[in-house]
């Protein structure tokens, strides 16, 4: 008898859902107010991302005629789109600035400005807005000015005629990205409170001066969002470092996909930015409030109100397991370091680094990059190794999706030091974190060659180690070194790689390997042992990989997800996943660990856990170069059980229960809250 067919969710309904429960923590009392303000502009930078890539991915797909449906496909996403961006303005409105004002912060619209506040903002416009603004008066002299992506300008109606006599009605200001868009007003004008003033309410305030002789009939903000993926052929390319650079100046000019206007834009307008950027109607946002909420983080950093903020959160530095001052590879040796971010530092990783470079007898040293920064630490470190004459190589990965131009920077500023920098394999993604050291030591009077490995989950970005969960592996171990040297060698020159005795590869093993693991699991189940499945990600989409779990729950295996974003496996049906829960836990932190454990029986020797780069999505599992690995240590097998998969699987404050029918459910408000107990297991006295 054939498995009943899965019930498969849509994957951008799924990240429009992630996105609705991001916006939840903004409504959450037990949220400091500013940090809830900071949870709205998370959702529109994540929905800037998703109009840039997902839904030009769509409009592509109508284009090219690649799937059946999508036209209704566009429609629905576009009206499940608007109906969050107007919840998050009701949000905002509704309940934040309110809540904001009750606290003396306040943003003080021209209407609400007193005199003295408004002669201030006169002055200040005069020296620092209005020298820098140039309207365009649109004739055959003067097209529609370029708007590059999510560069935000007015769009202005005036009545009179120009100096030359001419009725030419319609202007556009482009609004500087260099200027700030949230301002403070001074204590002498606003004692007693907090009260900002936003950069187009300024502009608004004053337009009519930049068209002396001319009245301003109507007005609105504007901006525009276009596609903004970098599509090179690498095929048809001869360095990929230099098409990429090229490829970099065009990218926020692409195909107008979103236009955003404030709700009072008059109709007149709206229908000539939608002519002018090719536009149908349903692309158009009306919003009631700032056009870019993303800016009012600047409102967050300018408050002084710390009770209003997360309390500060300070890694732990693993003491017990690599104590200070002492040599991080006299350690290693000895017996390997599992890190924990954000509640462990990032740091042993960068001191690990820093080591290399200052000991002469390191030889080489290895790394993949994919997002590191504009800034980074470890990117000055790999410089100096290079001028220091250490064999260098860099594996940067040029397609980083936004951070393509931060690593063609750094490419660059390696090849110049002498570092051997190589771009991956054509057409993968090299998605791997990874950073291996060569060391020449003595061993019974002899001289010997031993490697040390960082593996992530994770990028190797300091900053973001403190803001996103993942863990990180610090070790001497021969088989895992030796298989991360053979990994290097396939990424530098592309040679068949000897077989890998400890890591797991993709695109060569590792969608076959979970097949294997899960394959194990469902006979388990069949014959009536324990069999139990926990797989932690942030995306689940791939659906050979679905079908499979959904064979272990329909077996008799008990499955579990945690699955933070988009996941298009329908859990709760009869007959097809009743065995099969899905929770997702969205927190002060982001969630961004892999691990995955199976069981096909009683003793520990009939299980397994990894940790990987990988989500389990066709991308990660055939598109790209991604590592996982074992957990083989007992001790430490049981503390990733207990620090990344039990809490999470127990939460009942930061978590959310997916439904058959693609709705979440908050857990509860009161429960445990797996960041929170470890926050406190590491917490620094």
């Amino acid at each position: 008898m054939p498995r009943p067919a899965p019930v498969l969710l849509d994957r951008e309904q799924a990240i429009l859902e992630f996105n609705r429960r991001v916006l939840a923590q903004a409504e959450r009392a037990d949220v400091p107010l500013l940090e809830r303000l900071r949870y709205v502009c998370i959702v529109s930078s994540n929905l800037d991302e998703f109009f840039e890539v997902r839904f030009s991915d769509l409009l592509d797909s109508v284009r090219d005629k690649a799937r059946a449906g999508v036209a209704q496909d566009i429609e629905r996403v576009g009206a499940a789109a608007h109906a969050l961006i107007d919840e998050q303005y009701a949000v905002f409105n509704d309940q934040l600035m309110p809540a904001l004002a009750q606290r003396g912060i306040h943003i003080r619209h021209h209407a609400a400005r007193n005199a003295a506040q408004r002669a201030w903002v006169s002055r200040f416009f005069d020296r620092e807005v209005r020298p820098l603004l140039v309207p365009v008066s649109l004739d055959p002299a003067h097209p529609f000015p370029q708007a590059a992506n999510k560069a935000l300008h007015f769009i202005v109606k005036l009545a009179g005629d120009d100096a030359l006599g001419r009725a030419n009605p319609i202007a556009i200001v482009r609004v500087p990205r260099v200027l700030p868009r949230v301002i403070k007003l001074p204590a002498q004008v606003a004692p007693g409170e907090q009260a900002f003033v936003l950069l187009t309410s300024v502009i608004r305030a004053h337009l009519g001066e930049l068209f002396p002789g001319r009245e301003v009939v109507s007005f609105s903000q504007f901006r525009v969002t276009r596609d903004s993926d970098i599509d090179v052929d690498e095929e048809e390319v001869a360095n990929l470092r230099h098409a990429m650079r090229s490829r970099l100046s065009t990218r926020h000019f692409g195909r107008a996909v979103r236009l955003e206007v404030v709700h009072t834009c008059p109709e007149d307008l709206a229908q000539l930015l939608l002519t002018q950027f090719q536009l149908p109607p349903a692309a158009l946002y009306r919003v009631n409030g700032p056009v870019n909420l993303v800016r009012l983080n600047e409102l967050i950093d300018q408050v002084e109100a710390p009770a209003l903020r997360f309390a500060p959160h300070e890694p732990a530095w693993p003491q017990g397991r690599l104590p200070r001052g002492k040599s991080i590879f006299q350690r290693l040796r000895d017996r390997d370091v599992l890190l924990h971010h954000p509640f462990e530092s990032f740091e042993p990783v960068i001191e690990l680094l820093r080591e290399a470079v200052n000991d002469p007898e390191v030889l080489a040293i290895k790394q993949t990059v994919y997002r590191t920064g504009a800034r980074s630490e470890l990117m000055e470190l790999l410089l100096e190794a290079a001028r220091r004459g250490k064999e260098v190589l860099v594996v940067v990965e040029l397609k980083a999706r936004f951070d393509e131009e931060a690593n063609v920077n750094w490419a660059e500023k390696l090849e110049a030091a002498g570092a051997q920098v190589v771009y991956g394999i054509v057409g993968l993604k090299t998605h791997a974190k990874l950073l291996l050291v060569t060391r020449r030591e003595t061993r019974k009077g002899g001289r010997i060659l031993r490697r040390y490995l960082h593996l992530g989950t994770g990028n190797y970005n300091p900053r973001t180690a403190r803001l996103y969960t993942d863990l990180g592996l610090l070790t001497a171990d021969p088989a895992l070194t030796a298989d991360a040297d053979a990994v290097f060698g396939l990424l530098a020159s592309t040679a068949h790689m000897r077989r890998l005795h400890q890591l797991v590869l993709a695109p060569f093993a590792m969608q076959s390997r979970w097949l294997a693991e899960l394959e194990r699991v469902r006979q388990a189940a069949l014959a009536g042992r324990r069999a139990r499945v926990v797989v932690k990600v942030n995306a689940l989409t791939d659906l050979v990989l679905i079908d499979a779990l959904l064979a272990c729950g329909q077996a008799g295996a008990e499955v579990d997800l945690i699955v933070r974003g988009a996941c298009r496996l329908a859990p709760g049906i009869p007959g097809v996943s009743d065995k099969v829960r899905v929770r997702s836990v969205v927190g002060r932190f982001l969630e961004h660990t892999r691990v995955l454990y199976f069981a096909w029986g009683e003793s520990e020797r009939d299980e397994a856990l990894y940790l990987s780069s990988a989500d389990w999505m066709s991308r990660n599992m055939l598109g790209r170069i991604e590592l996982a690995w074992p957990v083989n240590d007992p001790k430490m097998r049981q503390r990733v059980l207990d620090e990344a998969l039990v809490p999470y699987l127990l939460d009942g404050r930061d978590a959310w229960v997916l439904d058959a029918a693609g709705g979440y459910q908050r857990v509860g408000t009161d429960g445990p809250c797996a960041q929170a107990a470890l926050a406190e297991l590491y917490r620094v006295d």
